[in-house]
């Protein structure tokens, strides 16, 4: 066991992205101290984190996980006693677009981060050693598509179908061969679609937000019946930290939403509530059905059976509850989102590139 309620020093991989942020300020609320490395790429907001910028338990890092050398240094300089890691990059539509840099952070970024932490960990010494843990944040698309039945289990073959889902299986595979072939304490998680504040807003539900309420066009790719489980962020951190502490060691766990919508749907609800909160003309008008994304999977579906049955966990957000606390968030946060309007992005389609870098 982990005893993560005893207050431990964590080290959060990509702590400025939007998971990442989120884990960050838990932990610390949680009344952990956390070492926060990231490469402050373009989806890093260190906005995200100003409630925390100025604790004593928080310490910043910029450093990229694909620096074996820098790494082993920040290993050695914090002494953590776990990793949650969770760096990487996360856009299916960018990965299209630049392969390289989705398998550099992902595949190579993760190796270098794991032999670093296999480093650290042999010269740990008695209890520290025993208890240290390695988790590794992974995805569902590593399971490719699902047809209308059956969900992803912890023992569903990977199938993935995008640059970034073969990335992120890649990953998976070399924290099992770490653990396996050099007994290093690793934990792996896959979880479904997130959604919450601070949210990059290339991502569905946080552009939809921003493009409603600037009344831009709403891209919808296909058809739109495209159907994804969605989890609320908090909920997700609350099961990393339970399986950090009592999940057992080279065990994988899928954590999910309990919720199936098309793309569709959630672009109706998203066009509802700004429409209750703001008035004017209904956003659906908005919306515009574009080229699909080239090999979108059709559907992703969550079995969260095991981790609630061992671990004790299960969302505290339902969707509805979960979406209107984003859109209350977006609508009262403008200068976090347009600050990142101002940085460059200002919600352009992405993945459509026909020729591979």
């Amino acid at each position: 066991m982990f005893p993560v309620t005893e207050g431990k020093k964590l080290l959060v991989t990509g702590g400025a992205g939007f998971i990442g942020s989120t884990t960050c300020r838990l932990l610390i609320e949680a009344g952990h101290r956390v070492v926060n490395v990231d490469a402050l790429t373009y989806a890093a907001c260190l906005d995200s984190l100003v409630s925390i910028q100025d604790n004593p338990a928080y310490a910043f890092e910029q450093a990229d996980i694909c620096d074996f050398s820098l790494m082993a240094r920040i290993f050695a300089s914090h002494q953590p006693d776990a990793v949650l890691h969770l760096a990487a990059e996360t856009h299916v539509d960018r990965s299209i677009d630049n392969s390289t840099v989705t398998i550099q952070t992902n595949i190579v970024g993760t190796h270098n981060l794991l032999r670093a932490a296999f480093e650290y960990w042999q010269t740990m010494k008695g209890a520290g050693r025993d208890r240290f843990r390695f988790l590794h944040v992974s995805t569902d698309e590593v399971f490719g598509s699902l047809s209308a039945n059956g969900k992803f289990t912890e023992e569903s073959a990977y199938r993935p179908n995008s640059p970034y889902s073969a990335s992120k299986a890649a990953a998976d595979h070399l924290v099992r061969a770490w653990r396996h072939t050099f007994g290093l304490p690793t934990i792996l998680t896959n979880c479904s679609n997130n959604y919450g504040p601070c949210q990059f807003p290339e991502k569905l539900i946080p552009l939809m937000i921003l493009n409603a309420i600037e009344g831009k066009p709403l891209p919808v790719y296909g058809a739109g019946d495209n159907v994804r489980d969605w989890l609320f962020v908090d909920d997700h951190v609350r099961a990393l930290l339970l399986v950090l502490e009592n999940g057992t060691l080279g065990e994988t766990y899928n954590i999910g939403g309990a919720f199936e919508c098309r793309n569709i749907d959630v672009v109706r609800m998203v066009c509802r509530l700004l429409d209750e909160r703001l008035g004017g003309e209904p956003r659906e008008r908005l919306i515009q059905f574009v080229q699909d994304r080239p090999g979108h999977d059709k559907r992703y579906a969550i079995d969260s059976s095991k981790i609630q049955r061992e671990l004790g966990w299960r969302p505290r957000e339902t969707f509805e509850s979960g979406l209107i606390r984003t859109v209350e968030w977006y609508l009262a946060n403008k200068n976090w989102w347009e600050a990142i309007r101002m940085r460059g992005y200002n919600g352009e389609r992405l993945g459509l590139r026909a020729v591979v870098d």
